[in-house]
């Protein structure tokens, strides 16, 4: 795991209003998991201020300061290092340091790689890429993430 690798927490998805506001879609816990970091994309962009919204979040960004500015943001992840996340527990991760990890069944069989984590109220749920570009999903219980490859159970594999 790279410590300094960019890790997004959300991105601009369009304007709000004439003063150069953005929309964001987050990608963590909350705006709570946002405020803790001020400066973003290697200290290019600093947040100002940031309010819950319907959609995610409303920002303000100090170089952000019309809305042609805002529009043309639009796309930008906001990222900070994966060293400035906060340590977790041992049954815990962060997606960004499992997509791309490799998978193979408890039996043996080389299955491709993390593509996705999707969580869903009754549980979250992985989607493996294999090799030859079909995908399937499998429930997050069914997999030890702790070894590089990560072992899916058996069971859960979708024939190829």
């Amino acid at each position: 795991m790279n410590p300094e690798k960019p890790v997004p927490l959300a991105v601009i998805i369009g304007a709000h209003g004439i003063t150069g506001e953005v929309r964001l879609k987050l990608f963590c816990d909350g705006i709570d998991s946002l405020t803790v970091h001020k400066n973003f994309n290697n200290g290019a962009l600093t947040l100002k201020s940031v309010k819950p919204h319907k959609m995610g979040a409303i920002a303000r960004i100090s170089e952000i300061t019309d809305r042609n500015g805002a529009e043309a943001a639009r796309g930008t992840e906001l990222t900070v290092p994966r060293s400035a996340l906060p340590e977790l527990d041992e049954d815990e991760f962060y997606h960004i340091d499992i997509i791309g990890l490799r998978c193979v069944s408890d039996a043996g069989e080389q299955l491709g790689k993390i593509f996705a984590i999707y969580e869903f109220g009754a549980g979250d749920v992985i989607e493996i890429e294999r090799a030859n570009g079909t995908k399937f999903m499998v429930p997050v219980i069914a997999i030890d993430m702790a070894s590089d490859p990560a072992i899916v159970e058996a069971d859960f594999v979708e024939p190829q």
